[in-house]
């Protein structure tokens, strides 16, 4: 079988999925993690690819951009190929100095101003949206045992990356705590919801709004190795 967007058969996914925004990240993830590896899609340059991590089998995907793409992969691999988890691993923007570059963040909810589960459920839903607890608690296990530091909060989920009115960020941070921007988890922990399945989602820093820092294109597709560590280490 497959979908629009996905061409692989049923069984060429495993149950957990780790999907990054960049199909590049993912290619990477495959390259250097991931053993007995086969591709299972290129629809639209959106690689994905299956192998195994220390014996257990694990799939690896990008998710593209924004809440409507990663909600179109998320919905599919949940509903369509039997995928159980995806735990996003991803890069975000700081709203706290308390955060460095390469500092990693495990959502604990997702806050957006973004009509994504209304629209798609048909029903006035919250501005928060939740990870599974299994997952999270698995994660944060993991990321003790690796001696990986983990920040744990509210996240926010944007659909707009050129905002006009760049404070905006200082009142978000205030009023609903969010510690990061990014612009995919809300939509993927509502899909999570509603078909019943898991979702995490793990953020490495890769710019910041308060000091101004980041890291290069290159550094976001291949620096980000901790949190990639975490999520594989959970594989089972």
């Amino acid at each position: 079988m497959s979908t629009p967007h996905i061409d692989a058969k049923l069984g060429d996914i495993a149950k957990t999925v780790l999907m990054p925004g960049d199909p590049l990240r993912a290619k990477m993830i495959a390259d250097t993690y991931l053993e007995n590896v086969t591709m299972f899609n290129s629809v639209r340059n959106m690689f994905g690819y299956t192998g195994t991590y220390k014996g257990h089998p694990v799939s690896v995907m990008g998710s593209g951009m924004g809440m409507p793409s990663i909600g179109i992969y998320s919905y599919e691999l949940y509903s369509f190929y039997g995928v159980e988890n995806i735990i996003r691993i991803g890069s975000s923007g700081a709203y706290t100095d308390q955060l460095n570059l390469y500092d990693v963040v495990l959502a604990e909810a997702a806050w957006s101003e973004s009509s994504y589960a209304k629209t798609q459920s048909g029903t006035d839903e919250p501005p928060l949206t939740y990870p599974s607890k299994t997952l999270n608690e698995k994660l944060i296990k993991a990321a003790k045992q690796l001696n990986i530091p983990l920040h744990v909060g509210i996240i926010h989920s944007s659909d707009v990356f050129y905002r006009k009115h760049f404070e905006a960020y200082k009142d978000i941070f205030e009023k609903h705590q969010c510690l990061a921007v990014e612009m995919e988890s809300f939509a993927l922990f509502h899909n999570a919801k509603i078909t019943g399945k898991n979702a995490a989602c793990l953020l490495t820093i890769s710019d910041s709004l308060v000091t101004q820092e980041a890291t290069t294109a290159e550094e976001r597709q291949n620096a980000f190795t901790k949190m990639m560590e975490i999520a594989l280490s959970i594989i089972e």
